[in-house]
């Protein structure tokens, strides 16, 4: 697949996930809670295995800058493509969150992300720990045996899906440098935004060693 491609195909997947995902944020506020922690992290998990079911065998569906870095670092994804992902996942953060603000003007906030219940240390943590389970989940289905394959679009939405349920009233479960830094650059809210640049790639690279001891071998 040409680069071209894999660029389109992850800027229109990490859109629609910045789009939707936070998208159910801002609905839940200006709709005084219509949409509900529940179901904000319904959106974040289906939107997820939506796109990595119409893009995973263009681009890898990656979405996220702590995913291309572990892939990286696990050796399953070329060096000369790290960067370009990047960059197009913070753009496509970027562009649907300055969509979101258009669309509703009158939003105190975008779905930005930062640090709730216990402070930064907790947040940090957490997002570390959680972003480690999630990647976990990747390595294992996207290596795993061809019926986990198969699933692995269902697995990792619903993976995003239980860690924003637990995790969004502490820290906002971003999980993903793109998904927190667009809503924040455009909205001008940057408090706490060091956790989620720093947190979530840190969670994606100690998910490598646990799942070499995991991983799934042929018999």
């Amino acid at each position: 697949m040409s680069l071209k491609n894999t660029l389109q195909a992850e800027f229109v997947g990490t859109f629609a996930l910045v789009f939707f995902g936070c998208g159910a944020i801002v609905i839940d506020q200006l709709s005084q809670g219509a949409v509900g922690h529940l179901g904000i992290s319904i959106a974040f998990g289906l939107i997820v295995m939506i796109m990595i079911y119409s893009f995973g065998t263009v681009s890898g569906a990656h979405l996220n800058p702590a995913v291309t870095i572990a892939f990286w670092l696990a050796h399953l994804f070329p060096a000369g493509r790290v960067l370009p992902y990047i960059i197009v996942q913070t753009l496509a953060a970027i562009a649907a969150s300055a969509l979101l603000a258009t669309f509703f003007p009158e939003a105190s906030n975008l779905g930005h992300t930062y640090a709730k219940i216990g402070g930064w240390p907790v947040s940090f943590a957490l997002e570390v720990l959680l972003t480690l389970i999630l990647m976990l989940v990747i390595l294992q289905v996207a290596t795993g045996s061809k019926l986990q394959q198969n699933h692995a679009a269902l697995a990792i939405g619903m993976t995003v899906l239980v860690e924003a349920l637990v995790g969004g009233p502490v820290s906002g479960a971003s999980m993903n440098p793109a998904r927190s830094i667009g809503p924040a650059l455009v909205s001008g809210q940057l408090t706490d935004s060091w956790i989620y640049l720093s947190a979530p790639p840190l969670g994606a690279i100690l998910a490598l060693p646990v799942w070499k001891l995991t991983k799934y071998t042929q018999s």
